[in-house]
């Protein structure tokens, strides 16, 4: 008896019928749609992944708990880059490949970047929250060209900022553990520390990978070395910031403003003090939402759902060389999950 193969999807701008939908149902395998919008009921996650062999995600927690009443499933595929909602160590203890999307969306992020780097440089929030209040102001504002930019993280991202920065003209400084001297060459990058990228540029652009070395990245004593006329762009992770040193940075003028397009809890408050401030502009996560980013994401997390599904290490897992997969023969459309991770049982 050929088992059916269920993968859940909770992306919220997959659809049934879609380009994704009827790859996965050409292969066979039978799909659950469940957008993740809003707050779910209490455990209805949880039971949704417990008859799961496979998950399109979008951003909702994967917990431990979850995955140690999924027996069946085997992959679990963001449809984004971030991976931190889910607990990746009780996910590789149960054989679950966790995998992302590096640099789907770089092209994306990085043209979001630029905008907000321009809105800084010409004040535009400032210049939106002075209309709407009926005042009609003349700013005095600046050119990104032969300013500096200072670029904290070298991914697929920082990089692609790195090229649209390069053609405004702008002086590009990084800091990251891994240089490329040839890359820098190319684009007239310079290497340096991040106190000396805090204390020399007139905007600082987040793009670091987050983890628990680098939480609150951007401090006070990281705010206090900025100069006070420079901008500070965030459309990496609102965990890298500690967000009211930053509104008291921007109050007190230690820096000029800032512009996020992530935050630490989203959605943002009502009453955060972040909300309302005319020298920072936040907007709604929406960097790597562009559509061509939704569909270069959306195809390769299916694409690595089917790989796993086929008994192939995906390209992109996280924790890949770390899961002992199957036991036997891999598995197809047409063939039944024989052995599939260690104590689960046949789908």
């Amino acid at each position: 008896m050929v088992a059916t193969v269920r993968i859940l999807i909770t992306t919220d701008y997959l659809t049934p019928g879609d380009d994704i939908d009827l790859v996965l149902r050409d292969r066979g395998h039978h799909t659950i749609h469940s957008p993740a919008v809003g707050e779910r009921p209490p455990g209805e996650l949880a039971r949704l992944l417990a008859d799961a062999d496979a998950a399109l995600f979008a951003s909702e927690p994967i917990t431990a708990t979850m995955l140690d009443n999924a027996p069946a499933l085997k992959v679990i595929a963001r449809t984004r880059v971030g991976y931190e909602s889910i607990d990746q160590d009780a996910a590789t203890a149960h054989g679950i490949y966790v995998c992302n999307t590096p640099g789907a969306n770089a092209h994306a992020v990085a043209e979001m970047t630029m905008m907000l780097l321009l809105m800084c440089a010409r004040r535009v929030g400032e210049t939106l929250h002075s209309v709407q209040h009926g005042q009609w102001p003349r700013h005095d504002t600046g050119e990104l060209r032969a300013s500096t930019l200072g670029v904290i993280g070298f991914g697929p991202i920082g990089r692609a900022v790195v090229e649209l920065a390069h053609a405004f003209g702008m002086r590009i400084l990084a800091s990251t553990n891994h240089p490329d001297p040839e890359y820098a060459d190319q684009y007239d990058v310079t290497f340096t520390s991040l106190d000396d990228l805090l204390g020399t540029s007139d905007y600082v652009s987040l793009h670091a990978r987050p983890h628990p070395g680098n939480a609150r990245l951007i401090n006070a004593r990281a705010l206090g070395i900025m100069k006070d006329t420079a901008y500070l762009v965030n459309t990496s992770r609102g965990s890298l910031i500690d967000e009211t040193a930053l509104v008291d940075a921007v109050q007190a003028g230690t820096i000029a403003g800032a512009a996020l397009d992530v935050i630490d809890t989203e959605p943002l408050r009502i009453d955060s003090p972040l909300r309302g401030h005319p020298n920072i502009v936040v907007t709604s996560h929406l960097a790597g939402q562009t559509r061509e980013a939704r569909m270069n994401a959306s195809h390769v997390a299916a694409q690595q759902v089917l790989q796993a599904l086929d008994g192939i290490e995906p390209p992109h897992a996280v924790n890949a060389g770390r899961v002992t997969r199957f036991r036997g023969s891999p598995a197809t459309a047409n063939d039944s999950f024989t052995t599939l991770r260690a104590g689960s049982k046949s789908s």
